[in-house]
């Protein structure tokens, strides 16, 4: 296994034990709970195989919804928001800054990774409370949980990628 490989593995089992540990437990203000597995999604690496990347996702958040018993609400969500990363990103980058082989994010500027983090965990934190109410009578709780565990998800996620993984040059 090469170092990439490991780096993804060891991440991929820190993240899911962190949330189901950690952050699954945390109740900021009675009922918001970060969701900081889906940084998996935004640190892997967009050279390897999409096929893959969506299989390993999925694993990713069937094993949350196993631990948090949820019915795959999370495993749909974070595949989901794997499938949509690289038109995203294609979108938030100009082809010129965008480069597969030497893709990182924390190579690419402040404004555009924060947009690209943003865009994708309000898309998965939408989903996930969707599909958890699944009513259109609870479209502001849908809305408002939404947004709340969006900020404080970006915040411990942005915090963790900058502490916690390298600039490449």
């Amino acid at each position: 296994m090469n170092n990439i490989a490991i780096n993804n593995t060891i991440r991929f089992i820190a993240l899911l034990f962190l949330q189901v540990l950690v952050f699954n437990h945390m109740n900021i203000f009675g009922n918001i709970n970060p969701m900081i597995y889906i940084v998996w999604v935004f640190l892997f690496p967009v050279r390897k195989k999409r096929g893959l990347f969506l299989i390993l996702s999925f694993f990713l958040g069937i094993s949350i919804d196993f631990f948090s018993d949820s019915g795959g609400i999370n495993a749909f969500a974070i595949t989901f928001i794997a499938y949509l990363r690289l038109p995203i990103l294609i979108a938030i980058l100009r082809k010129s800054d965008f480069d597969y082989a030497q893709f990182n994010l924390r190579t690419i500027s402040t404004n555009k990774a924060f947009l690209f983090i943003v865009t994708l965990t309000f898309i998965h934190h939408f989903i996930v409370f969707s599909l958890e109410y699944f009513s259109f009578n609870a479209i502001l709780s849908i809305i408002s949980n939404t947004i709340l565990t969006s900020i404080f998800t970006i915040l411990i996620s942005t915090l963790g990628i900058v502490l916690f993984t390298k600039k490449n040059r």
